[in-house]
């Protein structure tokens, strides 16, 4: 005897690939469908839909299935409202709470469908009264959750809708449609990039820098200090490495200990980093160092000089630390997460700590572009879920100056 559940697909379907991507999961959890209906969108701007039952052998099998069709965007045929129970306690949900996806993501609520604000991956669902008396749903992450707020449980009234593959290639992010290739010329995608950025800034949005340490031992400091000072970066998410050797580079002229121009180890150079806090720490903080003409040039200069928003996580690792890094991991997490949520687009370099950090906060409609010169980090950035994303194999201390002068026309 075979179990069946009813499910329905809408958009553009065919050419994003969301389609296809139903069948194969349905067949490789060993299930099978019947096609109800199948109407083709015949234009750019028409949707298909198309209806589908889902067999399986048992219930516990069809939940499966019906889970991942529901992480790829399918919803059930007659929807009913989303489930909502109360947290038991702080920092505690309910039993089988629904865990979000970083995809634009609805939700059932007194027979209207409601968007859930905030989107990220990995939270709860909270839902309350808003403004007018209207329901508000958003997301939490666990240990943001207050006893007796109603969190939505299982996957009822719930509706995912993964971004949709762009149906042509015009425009500035017509490039951006995932992968990764050490194989691109580098030349021509370095253009699209800054066409993107370009057009980011044009519509009023607000592009996040999130660097490694290896940006400024590769050369590429001035370069990034010109796109803050220039406000093609407007804000910039970090750790206490990259803080310290940009500085270490305007005090010493070194980064850990070697001069990034002629590649020389001067003399006690590997003590510069440990000096450079240490003049941070007698200062007070960056902002006062810049005040008082200690710091003078760089990337973090540059934040001060042009108010740019920062935030420097702190790990186990480091040195100092600056007073400026925020040594406590969860409130670090929470100042990249209310950056992730203002960014409309986001240049991930060379750095898979922090790259990682800051994606797991991001929506999959945000615009990405990671750049490293390790295959593996890109792909295991882009792996994260973003439509809305490109990948570069490439040195960072190349990336960056071409960039400038991409966007700079020089």
């Amino acid at each position: 005897m075979t179990v069946s559940r009813e499910v329905e697909l809408s958009g553009h379907i065919i050419d994003s690939g969301m389609m296809q991507s139903c069948f194969g999961v349905i067949m490789d959890l060993g299930g099978s469908f019947e096609v109800d209906e199948f109407d083709i969108g015949r234009s750019e701007v028409e949707e298909s839909y198309a209806r589908l039952t889902v067999l399986a052998d048992t219930e516990d099998e069809l939940q499966s299935i019906v889970h991942e069709l529901h992480q790829n965007g399918a919803t059930p045929s007659h929807p009913v409202d989303a489930t909502l129970e109360p947290a038991p306690g702080d920092q505690v949900v309910p039993s089988g709470f629904y865990s979000t996806t970083n995809h634009h993501t609805e939700i059932r609520h007194d027979g209207e469908w409601i968007p859930v604000k905030r989107i990220e991956m990995d939270c709860a669902v909270v839902v309350e009264k808003g403004e007018d008396d209207e329901p508000c749903a958003y997301t939490k992450v666990l240990n943001a959750i207050e006893e007796g707020e109603l969190v939505v449980t299982g996957e009822t009234g719930i509706r995912v809708r993964p971004p949709e593959r762009p149906r042509n290639r015009e425009g500035a992010f017509g490039f951006m449609q995932g992968g990764v290739s050490s194989e691109r010329p580098s030349e021509s995608t370095i253009a699209k990039v800054a066409e993107a950025i370009a057009e980011t800034k044009r519509e009023g949005g607000s592009v996040l820098a999130v660097c490694g340490p290896a940006l400024i031992h590769s050369g590429a400091r001035e370069s990034l200090a010109r796109l803050v000072r220039e406000g093609y970066v407007d804000m910039l998410s970090a750790g206490n490495g990259f803080a310290v050797h940009d500085l270490e580079r305007d005090l010493y002229g070194t980064s850990l200990g070697m001069n990034t121009e002629t590649l020389d180890h001067p003399r006690k150079g590997h003590k510069h980093h440990i000096y450079t806090i240490s003049e941070i720490i007698r200062a007070g903080s960056i902002e006062q160092a810049v005040d008082e003409g200690l710091v003078e040039s760089g990337v973090m200069y540059e934040c001060i000089d042009n108010d740019r928003p920062f935030v420097l996580a702190g790990s186990i690792r480091d040195d100092g630390p600056l007073p400026d890094t925020i040594t406590d991991s969860v409130d670090a997490q929470n100042a990249i997460r209310e950056q992730a949520h203002e960014a409309d687009m986001v240049l991930m370099l060379s750095t898979l700590l922090h790259s990682v950090a800051v994606g797991n906060c991001l929506p999959s409609s945000t615009r990405v572009v990671c750049v490293d010169i390790n295959p593996a980090t890109v792909t295991q950035l882009l792996d994260r879920g973003s439509a809305q994303a490109v990948g570069m194999v490439t040195d960072i201390g190349t990336f960056v100056p071409m960039l400038v002068e991409q966007l700079l026309d020089e």
